[in-house]
């Protein structure tokens, strides 16, 4: 039977979401071959779990390519900052704003800050997410759940109602998923069915 691949290195933090800064090798958010042709110019984006990971990666691609980001983040603020620096570099504007979008009040006020600081909402990227490994479901406590579908699906919902009045006609909302919805992962059975949940919103 063959053997499991392990990640190498191993990469494990006990408080979730994870912070970027910590990691060994450091993920690579800047694609330095892509050149910016300002397809987005002039355009706002609001990324949610923007501080880091695919987050960061898209805000800084959006900069490059003209946009106004706005980073949606719990309270990695080491991560956000660096983030906008990125974005900075690129000749982009990043506004960071911290808070739980496990929480509808948060994600409504969180659109209307953007709108208020750059004037319009053109692009919606659902992306926050977090995940807490158990080796069985019995493991998986009642919070536990509820605070990984509040993050990872009912912020989705939240984010994009808000939005909606927002976007006009050629706008976008983009939804990060995981091979997880399709693969399944039996130490992440809840965070997998947020991710398949996604699949179909």
């Amino acid at each position: 039977m063959a053997k499991e691949k392990k990640l190498q290195p191993a990469q494990k933090q006990r408080h979730q979401p994870g912070r970027e800064y910590k990691m060994r090798p450091r993920p690579k958010a800047v694609d330095e071959d892509q050149r910016g042709s300002q397809k987005l110019q002039d355009k706002v984006a609001i990324i949610t779990g923007g501080d880091s990971g695919i987050g960061r990666a898209v805000a800084v691609a959006f900069a490059k390519e003209g946009a106004s980001v706005a980073v949606v983040y719990l309270e990695e603020h080491k991560d956000a900052r660096e983030t906008q620096k990125l974005v900075e570099t690129q000749g982009g504007k990043c506004l960071l704003i911290d808070g739980d979008v496990g929480d509808e009040e948060f994600c409504q006020a969180a659109v209307k800050q953007t709108v208020d600081e750059f004037g319009r909402l053109d692009i919606v990227v659902n992306n926050a997410a977090e995940q807490h490994p158990q080796d069985s479901i019995e493991k998986i406590t009642a919070r536990q759940l509820e605070r990984t579908f509040r993050t990872n699906i009912f912020s989705f919902f939240f984010v994009t109602k808000a939005a909606m009045k927002h976007l006009k006609k050629g706008s976008a909302i983009i939804n990060t998923t995981s091979v997880t919805a399709y693969r399944g992962s039996p130490q992440l059975l809840d965070y997998s069915s947020t991710k398949g949940a996604i699949t179909t919103f």
